[in-house]
Order: structure tokens, then sequence, then C-alpha cells
């Protein structure tokens, strides 16, 4: 196949991409015909998939949001993915002009086009970077001339650590970098949860087991304990859909259905 001009040599282009299928769900259009295959399987089995990656990125706006109104200029998004039309730095720039966010993934093709769209904007960095490596994510010289980690910063793990097996020890890497914060930073979470859907939970897993990003779903309890040393904020953490809505019809009546919780939680 002719390799798009946004895929680096290095890019093994015949196996699906975690970063490109989700770039598809969100109706992007950096993602190849094998990324799209895998996406329409996953969603004949799980018809809801789309609304539920796009669920996803809706908390993340609003988590952004809720956060730049709390006084909060500093952002580090880890797993970032693929940057499309309202993603962290024009969310936390357009509350204040000021802001600064660092992006990471360990994606080579999302850090590639994260770096062309950002190219020349001395506010916003890039980063190849992986969490389950956090001190090498906090060490890395461009997170250090973007951040002061010194001063408040809202860390963002959404739709992140289901990609981190259980072997890798996701809660160290976020001990980790939760101690090197301030007090006053945040922690925004989103995770894949079985709960509300078990039926479709198993299925799901199986076709991200072929990429190089299998995912670990896990149950409330498990992701609560990803906030130990922070305060949840109102409402806690809820189904997608519930964290603080702009609209609280939209949830819906089911929102169980977009299978996924999302809390933000404040450094004591």
């Amino acid at each position: 196949m002719d390799r798009p001009s946004w895929a680096p040599s290095e890019v093994d282009l015949s196996r699906p991409s975690a970063a490109r299928v989700y770039d598809f769900y969100l109706g992007g259009s950096h993602n190849l015909e094998v990324d799209r295959s895998m996406a329409r399987e996953a969603i004949s089995l799980w018809p809801d998939l789309p609304a539920i990656m796009q669920s996803n990125r809706a908390f993340l706006r609003r988590a952004v949001r809720h956060l730049a109104g709390q006084g909060i200029t500093q952002f580090l998004d880890i797993g970032s993915g693929i940057p499309t039309v309202g993603n962290v730095h024009e969310v936390a720039q357009q509350a204040s002009p000021d802001a600064r966010v660092v992006y990471v993934d360990n994606d080579p093709v999302a850090v590639a086009h994260s770096r062309a769209i950002l190219a020349g904007d001395e506010r916003t960095a890039v980063v190849h970077g992986d969490l389950r490596e956090p001190e090498a994510v906090l060490e890395d010289s461009r997170v250090r001339a973007t951040i002061d980690l010194d001063r408040p910063v809202a860390v963002l793990m959404v739709a992140v650590l289901h990609f981190v097996r259980d072997e890798d020890d996701p809660a160290r890497a976020v001990a980790t970098i939760r101690d090197r914060l301030a007090p006053g930073s945040h922690l925004a979470i989103s995770h894949a949860s079985a709960e509300g859907r078990p039926d479709s939970a198993e299925s799901h897993q199986e076709l991200y087991r072929r990429t190089p990003t299998p995912m670990t779903m896990r149950s409330r309890a498990e992701i609560a304990r990803f906030f130990d040393g922070f305060d949840l904020v109102e409402p806690g953490l809820v189904w997608l859909p519930l964290w603080r809505p702009e609209d609280p019809s939209s949830a819906g009546d089911r929102p169980e259905r977009m299978t996924g919780f999302a809390g933000v939680g404040r450094r004591r």
C-alpha cells in the first residue's frame, strides 16, 4: 500500500493502531483501511462504540473547561492520541490564552501528526513517551521546558490506563506522577469497564489483542484506586456521560451503555 504523507516510515501499517482506530470513531481522517476494518468489526459486535468514543472525548473537553475554570493553566495529557478538533490546547487556550499543554503518546503516528499540527505553537509541546515510564516522561526536556511542576498542573489520563496491563503496574505509574505534583494539581481519568455491558466487553477486548495495545477493562473499584492521594471533585467517579454534563438530558436513560467511568481528583 502507498504510505500516507503523515505516516512515519518506521510505523508498521499492516497492523491496526489504537490511536488511528480512535481517530476513525471520532470522524477523523488519519486512519487506514486496516484500522477502519477493525473498527467496523468492533461496531458490528458493539454498535454503541462510536458513541462511547465521542462521549469520552466530550468528557475530556468538559474536564479541561472545568480545570481551566479552577485557574489551572498547565496541562499534561498522557496518552493524547491524534489531536482532533476540540482537543486540549484549543479548549484550554480559549479559557486562558496563556495555557500551556504537553501532549504525550507512545504511538509514533500520533506523535508525528501532533507535531505537524502544533508546529510553531510555543505554548504546546509533543513528547514521545510512555505512561509505563513515568519518570522519563516527567524528566523529558520538552516537559520541563513547558510545565513548571512546582505549580498546579492538570494531568489528563483519558482512555489510556486501560491500555496498561496489570503486570505493568499502572497504579505505580499514577502514584509516581502524583508524588511529583504540587498540591492543588488535578488528575482526570476516564477508563473502560465491563460493568454495565459485560455481554460486549470480552469481544471488544479480544479485538484489541490484535493490536500492539491490548485493552484491560477494570471495575469501578479498581479505577477508584488510581485516585489515591486525590480528593474526588463532584460528582465523583461516575459513568462517562454523568460527569458534569452540559445538558443533563444528553446522558440518556442508560448512561451505563457508555461502559466507562470518569472522574477528576484534586491533589491533597
